[in-house]
């Protein structure tokens, strides 16, 4: 059985995961990949690669930032919650 404040903590840990994960859609849907479906299974393209900048890169870089946020807390929510 958890203690009182396990289940604190837990809530505190549930109620960043929902924020992050929010966080985490927004940015994702702001990123500009391409349009239409081409542009979600890689194509629409034109075959070239460039390098992302100003806010492009800001995003990329909290998206990361924020998955690996909620994996640790997924993970530390599993240790509090034993």
């Amino acid at each position: 059985m958890l203690g009182h404040t396990n289940k604190i903590m837990l809530k505190i840990i549930d109620i960043g995961e929902i924020l992050i994960s929010l966080a985490l859609i927004i940015a994702i849907l702001l990123q500009n990949r391409g349009s239409g479906l081409s542009g979600a299974f890689g194509g629409g393209s034109g075959g070239s690669y460039y390098t992302r900048r100003g806010f492009e890169k800001f995003l990329v870089t909290f998206s990361v930032v924020l998955s690996t946020l909620f994996i640790i807390l997924a993970l530390v929510s599993l240790i509090v919650a034993k």
